[in-house]
């Protein structure tokens, strides 16, 4: 299994002043649910904003393992941290407060663990993500879809994210999950991932088909839901080792998945 072979990483006690609480609740996901029932989610913890640049550049200088150039290509693809001037510059004081991205899963997934934390599943994410600035909840509102429909489709096209913190804040207090950059889940393909490649005859494998024509929308808790539909599939085409200049990651804690 791929996932034994990752470098050891040493865990710190995690701090979660700096996390949100998520209370429990349930959502209806886009697919999966039988019969149309919700999904019911444990209390857990989010981080209000995505890691940063900085936050990153910190991990790799403790953990040089995962370095730009010396990170295994089991691990990550050719384009991890490309964008950085070099193995420990990750850029400016501006840049610094940007989200990092072209992180693989494996990298983020080594981050959250040397914090004491984990990635979000994706039932988590889309639970918390489901809130405007005053309520839970409205994933499914017509309004609030609209609105992250518009937020998607004014990122930057040449992939330069501004600073974390830009975005709204929702009634949780978390910020930017929405317009900023796509962001890593633990099983982020409907399955905890342990290599580097999905077999077309597994239960994913056999989903991801409907992601690219009409019959998208066949099975789907709510055909209105765009955004959801943008996220499910750019979850689909991802790999562990796969890299993104548009994606990046927040760490969880607590709650079922721990």
């Amino acid at each position: 299994m791929l996932h034994l072979l990752l470098p050891l990483v040493i865990a710190t006690a995690p701090s979660t002043s700096s996390m949100a609480r998520i209370p429990a609740g349930s959502y209806q996901p886009l697919y999966g649910a039988v019969g149309g029932a919700k999904v019911s989610v444990a209390a857990f913890r989010l981080d209000r904003e995505p890691v940063t640049r900085g936050e990153y550049l910190a991990f790799v200088a403790a953990h040089p393992e995962w370095q730009r150039g010396r990170v295994r290509r089991l691990f990550a693809g050719a384009d991890y941290l490309a964008t950085w001037h070099g193995a420990l510059d990750a850029g400016d004081a501006t840049d610094l407060r940007r989200p990092v991205t072209e992180v693989s899963w494996f990298a983020a997934k080594a981050y959250c663990a040397a914090q004491g934390k984990r990635l979000p599943t994706v039932d988590e994410w889309e639970y918390a993500a489901a809130a405007s600035e005053t309520r839970a909840g409205v994933g499914r509102d017509a309004t609030f879809i609209r609105r992250i429909l518009a937020l998607y489709a004014a990122r930057p096209n040449d992939g330069v994210l501004p600073p974390v913190g830009s975005g709204f804040r929702n009634v949780y207090g978390v910020r930017d999950m929405h317009g900023l950059a796509w962001e890593w889940t633990l099983d982020f393909n409907d399955v905890m991932v342990s290599d580097d490649s999905r077999e077309s005859g597994s239960a994913a494998g056999a989903r991801d088909h409907k992601l690219f024509c009409a019959s998208a929308a066949i099975g789907a808790s709510d055909p209105s839901n765009y955004p959801a539909f943008m996220r499910y599939a750019f979850r689909a085409g991802l790999t562990g080792r796969s890299t993104a200049r548009t994606l990046g990651f927040r760490c969880a804690a607590g709650g079922a998945a721990s």
